[in-house]
């Protein structure tokens, strides 16, 4: 019988994503995860960022795998140093 891998080890092994969600308000809200689906939820229950907070319901508008955690942090910060027309053309392609 195979062992069961711990739920710290299952943890490490997710894939972190790069997520824009776009708020109720029509902003655009840039993360990192490696829990996609409980990340959004967070955001909906308002225990998300501060950002999204008052600013929900929100939805997923797309999102990227990443190497790991700090290939998902810089695409992060070049996401959000982009005008919003730029990150409108990458989010329509």
């Amino acid at each position: 019988m195979p062992k069961k891998k711990p739920a710290a080890k299952a943890a490490l092994t997710k894939k972190w994503r790069l997520y824009v969600l776009r708020c109720q308000d029509g902003t655009l809200y840039c993360g990192i995860t490696n829990d996609l689906k409980r990340r959004i939820s967070q955001h909906n229950l308002g225990k998300g960022a501060r950002y999204t907070r008052g600013r929900g319901p929100v939805e997923l508008v797309r999102s990227w795998p990443q190497k790991n955690q700090s290939a998902a942090l810089k695409a992060e910060f070049a996401f959000k140093r982009l005008t919003r027309r730029a990150k409108d053309a990458i989010l329509a392609a």
